[in-house]
């Protein structure tokens, strides 16, 4: 997979101009991981980013604008190094929007954001953010979660498994679940989540294991810890597609008769790469994911004007942020000038339209897209012949459940 080349220090901002004689610039910024374990997700922030601008400049712009965009790194989402890229972007003259798909897990540049009245949409954790914004939203006009409500990963996976075992796809012979998480805010909301609808509904836990955040060097020790007690359900909340990568090929080494449920992960291209025919079998959702299917002609649209500009299909991020730069687009042809950040950070909140994932509203009272099989649905994947296929919901679905070739027949 292609990599930035950056040069000198690894918060350098980088400018990505498209060519044009119009003199009036409106710089986008865009916080990425350009570096670390997540920078392939960072390059489709930026990709998609960067598509939007490019048609727009090609379109002679809006409301007599034309585009730039901005990037700064933030590496690792630590809050040092997101202040610090945040901080840069804020102090860039121009900028007049940040976009981002996630710069820290915790959420807390929305209020840098919003103490300077900075239109913000990002596609980051959305429990984290209505923690900020939902006692005060009025304070948090220039915010926007383009990110669903969370509920749905803590809420749809224990009856989404027990209706593809109704179906006759697997057994779930005892209702047992073993529950990895990644000590991030992330990760661990959702498998904390998790534990509460699988315990509701009847089910038994045999492993809680929480790791540190970050690399992840080996994951046999707690595998080993999985097969003491073979669970109906493997689930692994860990996002960082490498971490998720070496959990599947190490457990294909030794496979339990075991579902496996992997967060987010296989939704980025690398995990595939990464491994290869282990990788088929998998589960996995998202909230947010691009609805490539005739139901949805939106997301077809958006995900083959990625492909045909880049030469790859997108995970979920590419065409979210092509998607959130359009919300800015359309905000400032309404408003007409982008110095009135108040106005265009209200009308991206007024927004109410057909977008890559669904039907977008945003909930007045937490600033985050509504979730829901109307407005933006949980979808479910499994990875077949190595490609994600999503299997429900029946509206949006390209195929059914197979079963993985670990698991007796």
């Amino acid at each position: 997979m292609k990599r930035f080349l950056l040069i000198g220090m690894c918060s350098v901002l980088i400018s990505m101009s498209a060519a044009t004689t119009q003199a009036e610039v409106v710089k986008i910024g865009v916080l990425a991981p350009l570096t670390g374990a997540t920078a392939s997700d960072g390059e489709e922030f930026v990709r998609g980013v960067e598509l939007a601008v490019k048609e727009a400049n090609q379109a002679g712009g809006i409301a007599g604008h034309t585009f730039e965009v901005v990037v700064a790194d933030v590496i690792d989402h630590s809050a040092a190094n997101v202040s610090a890229a945040a901080e840069r972007l804020i102090g860039t003259d121009g900028v007049e929007i940040i976009l981002t798909g996630y710069a820290s897990l915790s959420m807390f540049e929305v209020e840098l954001m919003a103490e300077v009245n900075m239109p913000y949409i990002p596609s980051g954790p959305s429990p984290q953010f209505a923690a900020i914004t939902r006692d005060s939203p009025d304070d948090f006009n220039c915010c926007w979660s383009f990110t669903a409500d969370f509920i749905g990963y803590e809420t749809d996976v224990t009856p989404q498994i027990q209706a593809l075992s109704d179906a006759g796809h697997f057994d779930l012979p005892n209702k047992t679940v073993a529950i990895i998480s990644s000590d991030n805010p992330y990760s661990k909301t959702i498998s904390e989540g998790m534990k509460v609808a699988f315990s509701e509904a009847g089910w038994t836990i045999t492993l809680d294991e929480l790791v540190p955040f970050g690399a992840v060097a080996d994951w046999r020790p707690i595998l080993a810890k999985v097969r003491e007690n073979p669970p109906d359900v493997v689930i692994n909340t860990d996002y960082i597609p490498s971490n998720a990568a070496l959990f599947t090929n190490q457990f294909r080494e030794n496979p339990t008769n075991s579902v496996v449920f992997l967060q987010y992960a296989p939704l980025v291209p690398e995990f595939i790469e990464l491994t290869g025919e282990n990788g088929n079998g998998i589960l996995y959702n998202a909230i947010g994911a691009t609805l490539n299917v005739d139901a949805h002609p939106r997301g077809m649209e958006v995900f083959q004007k990625y492909v045909t500009e880049y030469g790859d299909e997108p995970g979920t991020y590419g065409p979210s942020l092509y998607e959130q730069a359009t919300l800015y687009f359309e905000a400032l042809k309404k408003v007409g000038d982008p110095t009135n950040r108040t106005a265009i950070g209200q009308a991206i909140g007024d927004i109410k339209r057909d977008v890559i994932s669904g039907y977008l509203e945003f909930d007045p009272d937490t600033h985050i897209a509504k979730v829901g099989l109307d407005y933006i649905p949980v979808t479910f994947f499994q990875i077949q012949d190595g490609k994600g296929v999503m299997i429900g919901p029946d509206k949006y679905k390209e195929g059914d459940f197979v079963k993985p070739d670990w698991m007796s027949p």
